[in-house]
């Protein structure tokens, strides 16, 4: 996740010319009720809170804190595992941690295993799980507690910690070239892959492994640096291409996402992933933190969606299809997209970085972070205040 430099300081002088931080501007207009029940998605079986957020905590190197985020869900040796990052708001700094919870029971109970602290002296954030042999591997950013226009001068680092067993893992390590995030890493054919963004929000590249553990860089995916491109999601097709879906945050006006001119970029790529054509755009939808995952043949996409006005977003769900109106994974397979929205998890404030496993042949466990439900806090507000982590269990067979 970009860290809250540039973007807090830009936003909060936007935020200081807005009459209101509730999306119509009335001071408790927009608010959701904290006694009215919770009213989910016709897609969606039921949510719940993991981990709440703790004021009152201090020390979170060892403990859940006030603002939970950055989750990421796996399947290993048959069951559930997820993890999140804990810390006291979205600002750079070592009093923040990993928390990794195991599930016997297909999602039904999430009990914590282990904490992850942060390398002294560095911020971590952004843990993705990966499996290398029959070990399960964390991957994670480490950061200078630096305060910087899009995130320069934080001498990012990728690194990882793996374990046998899901309880005890290996000190962290580098595994990355310092200024370069990893995203979501993926694993394609015996080879490992990784988009991932230099430190100053100025370009994206590819990045392989043959173990998980040394990577080398290769093709540019995306570098028009004024569009400030960051975090990019990877998706394999059957046939081989390479789906890369970049985030773009814009210039300064467009920083907050609530200009129409947002918009992510679809790169596409073949074998062997020398080249990307970037030529199209998804108008009018940034997506933040983006997750992609198929299911019969149909592209999804959970990614933090931006309401328009006043600095308000959401979790959502996205379906990908070919803008022809074909369907099916060979029409989206390197052609034109378009992208649907089919609703919202409950989220505020902060939100989005989702985590994802199937559960069944149409059942999904989904993870997020939010904010309070009931402040409906703008974005810049909730990345300094409490979030919570959600889980939520998804019928993909209803979505029609």
């Amino acid at each position: 996740m970009r860290a809250m430099n540039q973007r807090l300081a830009l936003a909060l002088l936007v935020l200081s010319g807005c009459p209101s931080s509730s999306p119509t501007g009335g001071a408790d207009a927009g608010a959701t009720d904290m006694t009215a029940p919770l009213q989910l998605p016709p897609w969606m079986v039921s949510a719940s809170i993991l981990a709440h957020g703790d004021d009152s905590v201090q020390d979170c190197r060892t403990q859940i804190c006030r603002h939970n985020e950055n989750t990421d869900l796996t399947r290993w040796n048959g069951d559930v595992w997820l993890v999140h990052r804990t810390a006291h708001s979205q600002i750079l700094g070592d009093n923040s941690a990993l928390h990794v919870y195991h599930s016997p029971d297909n999602g039904v109970t999430l009990a914590e295993t282990a904490i992850i602290p942060a390398v002294t002296g560095r911020d971590i954030r952004d843990p993705h799980f990966y499996t290398v042999g029959k070990d399960l591997w964390i991957k994670c950013l480490t950061r200078l507690p630096v305060t910087s226009e899009r995130d320069s001068n934080v001498d990012t680092i990728a690194m990882a910690t793996h374990s046998s067993d899901g309880k005890t893992w290996s000190p962290l390590v580098a595994i990355g070239p310092p200024t370069w995030s990893f995203w979501r890493i993926q694993q394609h054919a015996g080879v490992y892959y990784t988009a991932a963004y230099a430190d100053g929000d100025a370009s994206v590249a590819l990045f392989t492994s043959t173990d998980g553990a040394a990577w080398t860089q290769g093709a540019t995916i995306y570098d028009v640096t004024a569009m400030t491109p960051l975090e990019t999601e990877l998706t394999f097709f059957p046939s081989g291409t390479l789906l890369a879906l970049v985030r773009t945050d814009g210039d300064a006006q467009q920083l907050l996402g609530d200009l129409a001119t947002r918009q992510t970029q679809v790169c596409w790529s073949q074998p062997p992933y020398a080249t990307f054509d970037c030529s199209q755009s998804l108008v009018g939808e940034r997506l933040d933190g983006p997750l992609s995952f198929f299911w019969q043949g149909r592209l999804f996409e959970v990614a933090r969606k931006h309401l328009g006005a006043n600095d308000h977003k959401r979790t959502a769900l996205f379906e990908l299809s070919a803008s022809s109106g074909d369907g099916g994974a060979g029409a989206l397979d390197g052609g034109p997209l378009a992208i649907k929205e089919w609703g919202e998890f409950p989220s505020a404030g902060d939100t989005a970085y989702a985590g994802m496993v199937m559960l069944d042949d149409h059942r999904a466990l989904v993870s997020w972070y939010s904010g309070e439900l009931y402040l409906d806090e703008t974005w810049v507000l909730g990345m300094l205040d409490t979030t919570d982590i959600w889980t939520a269990v998804v019928d993909l067979s209803l979505l029609k």
